[in-house]
Formats: structure tokens, sequence, C-alpha cells
């Protein structure tokens, strides 16, 4: 799957706005307090890849970890037009080290577009969301992709 000119272009543009509140937005896409919950509240499962985490809303690593994946999106995002190099180490690492089970990226992506919607109510049309929608599905098929 390809994303056209117009969809990257609606990528870029909603990134210089995620990019501003780019910690706020990977924790609560990670963990939200009421009457908002993301990935560890609505898909509890996804919490065995973490013992070893204070997952209390909030904490430092809460916060740090939502960060990176925020940061990764956005390396996809700068590389939109080689998503698989950008993100070839950390494929490895959760399918080889990790071994997070695939799904998880999908529950993820969801998670990351409610958050988007809720900051950016305005902004989050439908064609945006269909961009987004896309672009994470690329990613979650790229991050993906040593599992075969």
């Amino acid at each position: 799957m390809s994303l056209t000119k117009a969809e990257k272009t609606i990528i870029m543009s909603m990134w210089g706005k995620i990019s501003t509140q780019a910690d706020v937005i990977g924790t609560e896409v990670l963990e939200s307090p009421p009457p908002a919950r993301r990935l560890f509240t609505t898909y509890p499962q996804t919490k065995t890849y973490f013992p070893h985490f204070d997952l209390q809303p909030g904490s430092a690593q809460l916060r740090a970890h939502g960060s990176k994946v925020v940061a990764a999106v956005g390396d996809a995002v700068k590389s939109i037009d080689n998503i698989a190099g950008a993100l070839s180490k950390l494929s490895e690492l959760h399918a080889y080290v990790l071994r997070v089970d695939p799904v998880n990226f999908k529950l993820l992506s969801h998670c990351l577009l409610v958050t988007m919607a809720s900051h950016f109510p305005s902004d989050f049309t439908a064609d945006v969301h269909a961009a987004w929608d896309k672009f994470l599905s690329v990613v979650s098929s790229v991050l993906t992709e040593k599992y075969r």
C-alpha cells in the first residue's frame, strides 16, 4: 500500500501540529486519565510487555515510552518515502527481542488516531483521518515485516 502525494502532504501537515505536543500525546496514547482511556486501559493485555514499568498515569516511565512511540512515528513521517528503512531496527527489536504480538501495533495505531482526534478536533477531518489511518497501517506493516 502506498501513500499518494496528497496523503503525504496531509500527514506532514498534521505532524507539524502533533510534534509540538509530542510528549503529551505520546503519554495519552498509552494511558490517559478518566474519562478518556487509551491503550493500557482499553487493551489491558498490552501491559504484559511492560512488567518492569510503573504504569500509573503520568509516571516517568510511561511518559518516556510515550515520547519514544511518538518519536518513532515522527521518524516514519520524516522518512515517508522510506518508512521501512527508517523503522527497520525498531521492527527487528519488536520481532526478535521483545516478541511483541503484531496485533498490538494496530491497537496502538487506533489509540493514536483517537488521541489525535481529541487534541485536534477541528483539524481531524475525514481526509486527515483516512490519510493517517492509511499511514499508520503502513507503519504497522513495516513493524511486523520481520515476523514473516
